[in-house]
């Protein structure tokens, strides 16, 4: 018997069109403008599962829900409360690969100076050159400190072990890195991470416990030597703080790639914060992109469809955030 998948209508970058070729079940994809609330309203009437990174109390009833599948890690945008009861709540990872591919190549960029020497010569300037200099760095021998040793953490570790680097970590569940990690540490610890580390990476989740777990006390303790990695969450770090920090050279500087403030729309050209990050020349900054691969779209529509195939042949579904209310 055919079920009913309601998507967001308008997300044509392409990160359902996979879900068809892994189905082995029959599904009906039921595209809906999540902002007009009749359209809303007479889908989730007879939604099986819906996609989605958000779920409020202003949602119409859904009644046969029995999947709400979030296309992303994160939870914040969900009010688990008002999801139907009878539901399952699942999140989707598949990122660690891209994103520990774009840390690495975001520290080898910050330490060899490329984009920099590749601009020089293009204008005649040698900058950077063995005849002139000044010499650049190498990843080799620096500590890189992680913050939240989850997936990504540790295929960053990975990587970065492979260059020779000192891996430290933070991590609520500290016993689960100890094959990789140089040393563990417990959040208490936070700031001796930081004070050790040439590079911190931030990839932690966002809760009421680490909103904010940077502010400029945290960032005083990088240092002018030391860079901040966040591909987690923007709020994860107090804006101005890093704003100040990053200004005034209280820290080396930054890779930011998760912001503060999002576009509504493609042609929308919101600023990603209040703050002109983009007059520093400290920091590197990219749009919320570091995942985001044709792989890894093809990645989650595979581990989407299995949920799907899950919930229609009476199987528990992978990745459960919130299982059945009862169940």
């Amino acid at each position: 018997m055919e079920k009913n998948l309601v998507v967001k209508k308008n997300e044509d970058n392409g990160r359902y069109k996979y879900i068809p070729q892994y189905l082995q079940s029959q599904w009906k994809i039921i595209p809906v403008d999540f902002d007009d609330n009749f359209e809303l309203k007479k889908a989730l009437k007879i939604a099986d599962a819906v996609i989605s990174m958000t779920w409020s109390k202003s949602f119409p009833p859904a009644p046969r829900l029995k999947l709400l599948q979030l296309q992303g890690a994160g939870t914040n945008g969900v009010d688990l409360f008002s999801v139907p009861p009878d539901s399952y709540v699942c999140n989707v990872y598949e990122h660690e690969i891209s994103i520990s591919e774009y840390v690495l190549a975001a520290m080898l960029m910050w330490v060899t100076d490329i984009d920099k020497h590749d601009n020089a010569l293009r204008n005649g300037d040698w900058y950077g050159s063995y005849l002139f200099g000044p010499p650049h760095k190498e990843l080799y021998g620096q500590t890189l400190g992680i913050v939240g040793y989850g997936r990504i953490g540790r295929e960053v570790a990975v990587r970065a072990k492979a260059f020779g680097m000192k891996i430290i970590s933070c991590s609520r569940t500290a016993k689960k890195a100890k094959e990789i990690n140089d040393d563990i540490m417990p959040m208490t610890k936070l700031d001796s991470l930081l004070d050790e580390s040439d590079f911190v990476l931030l990839s932690t989740p966002l809760d009421k416990t680490t909103e904010k777990i940077i502010k400029l006390e945290q960032l005083r303790c990088i240092g002018q030597n030391g860079v901040i990695i966040n591909i987690a969450r923007g709020e994860l770090i107090d804006e101005e703080d890093l704003y100040q920090a990053c200004k005034e050279k209280i820290i080396g500087g930054a890779i930011i790639d998760t912001w503060y403030k999002y576009p509504l729309s493609r042609n929308d050209k919101q600023a990603p914060s209040d703050f002109n990050f983009r007059l520093l020349d400290n920091v590197m900054m990219t749009p919320h992109s570091s995942a985001w691969t044709e792989r890894l779209i093809e990645r989650r529509c595979e581990a989407i469809a299995h949920n799907l195939d899950s919930i229609s042949f009476n199987i528990i579904p992978k990745n459960v955030v919130r299982e059945p209310i009862g169940s």
